[in-house]
């Protein structure tokens, strides 16, 4: 019974985040859809157990990872450093996690795509035609949990989450549900453009050029600020406003401006490739 009540609580929270969820992207999907669409698509009930399923083993499997790296920080870290981040204040605190995690989540993301490995278990993430902000669930738990851990552990191993403190307490949560929440609305539905605002958070348009089954690959991995692919020189987004025309996985024999396409986006997909 003691490790069946925290399964039901896991539940009855992912019960109560996809009806929140649903109350906000639902109505917002349908007055301002980039694209026709209907929530009751084919794949609905698929993307619902990606969504139960990811949350519950996610949050079941990152807590052995995480204890070791606060336990780690403690060994790896001088007890100085460790003084000075625990004294840091909170909105410091919260910065420095949300800068730590943004580029562990962008290289944890980029490397899912450049090794063909871990692009076995996120081209399940890519394999839609459509987007809406539940599309953002569809993806294997490798992969959900591979990517936590790069944006998390560093985070943890730099004793910006040290339990023993508030600050370490508040800002890895606010870092998971911010994103989480932030995730959500990037893959939404929504032909929303955000002028300049774009250029500081990432908007539906630029993680949908993430998605483009044409054009240019590998590009706008950030989950929130653009200006980490800026850094790394893979940001993306075209200044006429133009969206992708077509989203999900190219074939090997579709072409971009006459030129083969990079077939990194097809690794391991044998069934993606024609019979």
């Amino acid at each position: 019974m003691m490790h069946i009540q925290p399964i039901f609580r896991e539940v009855a929270a992912l019960c109560a985040w996809l009806v929140i969820l649903s109350v906000i992207f639902v109505p917002l999907e349908r007055l301002f859809a980039l694209r026709p669409n209907t929530i009751w698509r084919p794949a609905i009930l698929q993307d619902l157990g990606y969504y139960f399923f990811n949350g519950i083993a996610a949050a079941l499997i990152l807590a052995i990872p995480i204890s070791w790296a606060i336990a780690g920080s403690h060994e790896i870290m001088p007890d100085a450093y460790l003084n000075w981040v625990g004294a840091l204040p909170i909105w410091a605190t919260i910065l420095a996690t949300f800068l730590v995690g943004e580029i562990g989540f962008y290289w944890g993301h980029r490397w899912s795509h450049e090794w063909g490995p871990l692009w076995y278990f996120h081209a399940v993430h890519h394999q839609p035609t459509h987007l809406d902000f539940l599309v953002n669930t569809r993806a294997s738990p490798v992969d959900i949990i591979f990517t936590r851990l790069c944006g998390l552990m560093p985070v943890y191993l730099l004793g910006l989450g040290n339990p023993n403190t508030s600050s370490g307490q508040i800002a890895p949560l606010l870092l998971l549900i911010g994103g989480k929440i932030w995730s959500f609305f990037i893959h939404a539905n929504l032909r929303w453009r955000l002028g300049w605002f774009e250029k500081i958070l990432s908007s539906p348009r630029f993680h949908h050029w993430h998605h483009a089954r044409l054009g240019p690959i590998n590009r706008n991995y950030a989950p929130m600020v653009p200006f980490v692919d800026k850094l790394f020189g893979t940001h993306h987004l075209p200044d006429n406003g133009s969206w992708p025309e077509r989203y999900g996985i190219r074939t090997r024999d579709e072409e971009d401006g006459g030129k083969a396409v990079d077939d990194r986006t097809n690794a391991f997909r044998p069934s993606h490739r024609k019979s």
